[in-house]
């Protein structure tokens, strides 16, 4: 559940955690961070946003994110800065409230004049953001999974597309789990709504079988009516595929376990549980339990123990890192380089066409920024064990070249999206 400190308290332990990171606390209608300059890279600082939610139901998930931001902003720093400059932080707090979240991009871009924002976990976010972003042509960097079907000429996206979490998982499941059925819970939004569209048209396409599909409330507890639909649509076990967000998984995971509904009958496949989220909860209610994600803490390599070691070096030894926390890390570098090779950080579009190609030695593996403003990416699943930590039990041999437009449902497709050729674009047919 969400760590009981307040958004100011945040800011203050935030400023004095993060060494050199330059940051600004924002309150609702202060000027604070505002500026008249035409450019935001003016002077010896370049502006840049973060935008995630501090507060709500959210906080679960996208503190930590923040965390690993402010460490990549206050790494690169330390190196002397972008293009010489220092990059100056402005936080701010959507509150798990889509509107807030508009009305706070709005705000980062025309009132702080930042040049780019790196925000949101939710689609729901996204979605509320992607008008003021695409209408004021501005830059946004997500860095978590979702259910694709958008690619948009302003938003990069460094989290997985379903081609590299939600459809590698159905496959593996489909092979582990032969004949079992499917049951599908998340929350009732955009990404489980449509990864589970997607999920079902991947079942249907290869001979597996859903019979059941609930969604709750972001941010409620009242778990017990779905739990009791599990245990009837699958009496001799199956596999629940966990799409819930937030703290729902906290009351989720319990009475799943309270129920005797355990992992050796009803093996959950979650896209939205990682290490933080994992201790949060709490390992005893989770173990043995899987995760579809492309990074887990226990990744081997020298790029991830790096990471790693910085992260606790920072924050503490008991903290953990996660994919979205990887990703969020990874995508303050991607445009470092980008701003680097474009020569400058106000020139957007000149930033947005150097980001095309950019390649990076992420703790996760190799990554590479396609055309399709989404980066390549290996693909992990996961086993929770009793320390908190995830066995991986499966992994790609390489990077997974991003799809945004899914070909497993009939909409889209036959169709791919192409921002480095400007007779392709949005979206076009292949």
């Amino acid at each position: 559940m969400a760590r009981g400190f307040g958004r100011r308290e945040f800011l203050i332990m935030g400023s004095v955690a993060s060494g050199s990171v330059l940051l600004k606390a924002c309150t609702p209608g202060s000027q604070e961070g505002s500026s008249t300059d035409s450019g935001s890279a003016s002077g010896d600082t370049i502006k840049v946003g973060i935008l995630h939610s501090l507060s709500g139901t959210m906080a679960i998930s996208e503190k930590s994110v923040v965390d690993a931001e402010k460490l990549a902003i206050k790494e690169i720093n330390e190196a002397g800065g972008v293009l010489g400059k220092q990059i100056e932080a402005i936080v701010e707090d959507g509150q798990s409230d889509w509107d807030k979240f508009s009305e706070k991009a709005k705000k980062l871009i025309e009132q702080d004049k930042v040049v780019t924002v790196f925000g949101c976990w939710t689609s729901a976010s996204r979605k509320a953001v992607k008008p003021v972003f695409e209408s004021k042509d501005h830059m946004l960097w997500y860095p978590v999974q979702y259910e694709g079907q958008e690619c948009s000429k302003n938003i990069f996206y460094t989290g997985a597309a379903p081609n590299q979490q939600i459809e590698p998982s159905v496959d593996w499941l489909l092979e582990e789990y032969k004949d079992k059925p499917f049951f599908l819970v998340g929350s009732d939004y955009v990404f489980p709504r449509t990864a589970n569209t997607i999920i079902k048209a991947q079942l249907e396409a290869k001979g597996g079988k859903h019979v059941g599909e609930e969604y709750i409330q972001l941010g409620s507890t009242d778990v017990t009516p779905v739990i009791a639909k599990i245990q009837a649509a699958l009496p001799d076990g199956g596999v629940i595929y966990n799409s819930l967000n937030g703290d729902t998984n906290v009351a989720f995971f319990k009475q799943l376990q309270g129920k005797g509904l355990g992992p050796d009958k009803y093996p959950s496949m979650s896209v939205s549980i990682a290490e933080e989220e994992v201790k949060a909860i709490g390992v005893e209610y989770l173990k043995d339990h899987y995760a579809a994600w492309n990074y887990f803490q226990t990744v081997d390599s020298p790029e991830s123990k790096k990471f790693v070691e910085a992260f606790k070096k920072e924050y503490g030894e008991d903290r953990v890192v996660n994919d979205p926390m990887e990703a969020s890390y990874i995508m303050v570098y991607l445009w470092k380089q980008a701003v680097e090779q474009a020569g400058t950080a106000d020139d957007l579009e000149k930033v947005r066409a150097a980001a095309i190609g950019q390649e990076f030695a992420a703790p996760n593996g190799p990554v590479k920024v396609a055309g399709n403003h989404h980066i390549s990416k290996t693909v992990r699943i996961g086993k929770i064990g009793e320390d908190g930590l995830f066995e991986i039990v499966n992994s790609t041999d390489g990077p997974v070249e991003p799809i945004a437009w899914n070909q497993f449902v009939k909409d889209t497709k036959g169709y791919a999206c192409d921002w480095s050729d400007p007779n392709k674009g949005e979206k076009y047919k292949i």
